[in-house]
């Protein structure tokens, strides 16, 4: 399989971008996370990649953020209590057999996108990471998670990389609306 994320063959997966969940992560790179985990839902909406989101026990932990949330429109995200987003399996029936390639971001990286990582890969995905769109309340434990992701023969990646690759070419009709995303 290319390790390149290819438009036809992606799906974006958004993974528990919460309201309650913000305030305990570093602001910084929170604030990151959230910029880039936009420019990812926007760019694909502009390119028609699918998007799922998820979130973790959102009786408890509140909704998708409304920045997020706008992106999202054409559905509602798919609420879960298991860490991993394959053991639900309103998740499962979103994904798209045609879509091998699945583009993670979101929360917490050592804990959901970690577990969600690594069950994918085992089903057979094509799995990117995107390493500035994920975030963990401690850095130590999303340099971890990247290291385990990795090694499990997840691509990891960025923003700029994933968005970049969907267009393949200067000449795609969509590259003037999308570069203006990244700037």
């Amino acid at each position: 399989m290319s390790q390149l994320a290819q438009q036809a063959l992606s799906q974006l997966v958004i993974v528990d971008l919460q309201d309650k969940l913000v305030s305990a992560m570093p602001a910084e790179a929170m604030q990151s996370t959230i910029k880039n985990c936009s420019i990812l839902a926007q760019a694909a909406h502009l390119l028609g990649v699918p998007v799922v989101a998820t979130e973790q026990y959102p009786q408890g932990l509140g909704a998708t953020l409304q920045e997020i949330q706008q992106q999202l429109s054409q559905f509602k995200p798919i609420a879960k209590t298991a860490f991993s987003a394959t053991n639900e399996a309103k998740f499962n029936q979103q994904l798209h057999r045609d879509q091998p390639q699945i583009i993670l971001a979101g929360m917490e990286a050592h804990i959901c996108i970690l577990q969600t990582a690594l069950s994918l890969k085992l089903a057979g995905k094509q799995v990117f990471v995107v390493e500035d769109a994920i975030v963990s309340r401690n850095p130590a434990n999303k340099i971890n998670a990247i290291a385990r992701i990795r090694d499990a023969g997840c691509v990891i990646t960025n923003t700029e990389s994933v968005v970049f690759e969907w267009l393949g070419n200067a000449s795609h009709p969509a590259f003037k609306e999308v570069s203006k995303l990244i700037r």
